[in-house]
């Protein structure tokens, strides 16, 4: 589309406070230089409710827009530039696989709580609202871990298997009071799959799933910049596999990376294990004081399926198309998941 960020621009001076657009930090340049604000998964929960726009547009993948959906006031409209934006590691956490899981580990008796990762869909959240449990990001996994624990017997941590052990390796959990749930829970019957005396005398109960762009970063990689640039920082991001995460000098939320770079000594060089937008986006903000490199190319499809020209289509068709919008029996439990979230780490 010709002149697309022409349009934008002009579509948002037009609307004024009527229109708010939100973009991930995994977000181009391009997109997130058209946003109004920008953050992690909390930080953007946390500004829903509070926003007065009538229009919300969400520069992400189609669970961030869902859990927009999920906040929003009444006569709020959220949007999405791509629906087809998804996010493969949600996509291996399906919701009545995760209930049946849920109900086949609790036949002996034991309060499982469940505690999803963001990163999942509005169904999930559903079935984890209606079981007491809650949501995470991975800026207060820690913070959510901790409650969800002192909730129950045990905790079903899902969908990212990775950020549920670093998160775990933090709280101090013994790796013998941890199950990794069977691969074929994530495709298969957990029926079939799961022996629910496997999960006795267990504490953290991991759901097998992963995001395929962090599980790219190696240990190789890491010990290559130890050994050829020794001065040099690595910090990752949790959804790395915990031997690269004990290997590097931090990990944290991509707002932890932001700042880790920001205070970084002046010539100094960090490497930053998570999706390359964010990290080139550090090295130009940077650039002539130190040097911010990726650990490695990881590139996120799904975050770039969004482009000027369909959040341009997008602001050019805001009457007249159809908003994000989550069935009233998914919607109220999943609210009550996040909202314990947001309770939780006000």
């Amino acid at each position: 589309m010709e002149n697309a960020k022409a349009i934008i621009s002009e579509i948002r001076d037009a609307m004024g406070d009527s229109l708010c657009i939100l973009g991930h930090h995994y977000q181009s340049d391009e997109v997130i230089d058209c946003t109004d604000i920008r953050g992690d998964s909390l930080e953007l929960a946390r500004k829903i409710n509070g926003l007065k726009a009538e229009h919300i547009v969400f520069c992400g993948v189609f669970f961030m827009a869902e859990s927009a959906a999920i906040l929003s006031r009444p006569g709020q409209k959220i949007h999405i530039p791509d629906p087809t934006a998804t996010c493969p590691m949600a996509d291996m956490a399906e919701a009545g696989r995760v209930r049946k899981t849920l109900a086949m580990l609790e036949e002996s008796g034991r309060k499982i709580v469940p505690l999803t990762y963001v990163n999942s869909s509005a169904a999930v959240k559903g079935v984890v609202g209606e079981h007491g449990g809650s949501v995470c990001t991975s800026a207060n996994a820690k913070i959510m871990l901790d409650w969800a624990l002192s909730q129950g017997d045990a905790v079903l941590f899902l969908p990212d298997q990775h950020l549920g052990n670093n998160t775990g390796d933090a709280l101090g959990i013994p790796a013998d009071q941890r199950l990794l749930l069977p691969g074929d829970v994530i495709h298969g019957d957990p029926a079939l799959a799961l022996n629910p005396e496997d999960a006795e005398g267990k504490k953290l109960i991991l759901w097998p799933g992963y995001c395929p762009i962090h599980v790219e970063f190696t240990l190789d990689a890491v010990r290559a910049i130890r050994e050829n640039e020794p001065e040099a920082k690595v910090v990752v991001h949790p959804e790395c596999d915990p031997a690269i995460v004990r290997a590097a000098d931090g990990a944290g939320s991509t707002t932890f990376l932001i700042k880790y770079a920001d205070e970084a000594p002046a010539g100094s060089t960090v490497y930053i294990g998570t999706e390359e937008n964010l990290v080139k986006r550090l090295a130009a903000r940077h650039a002539g004081c130190k040097t911010i490199r990726p650990l490695l190319t990881a590139l996120c499809e799904d975050m770039g399926k969004t482009t000027l020209d369909n959040l341009a289509r997008t602001l050019q068709t805001l009457d007249s198309a159809k908003p994000v919008t989550v069935a009233n029996e998914v919607r109220e439990p999943a609210k009550l998941a996040l909202e314990r979230m947001l309770a939780v780490c006000s």
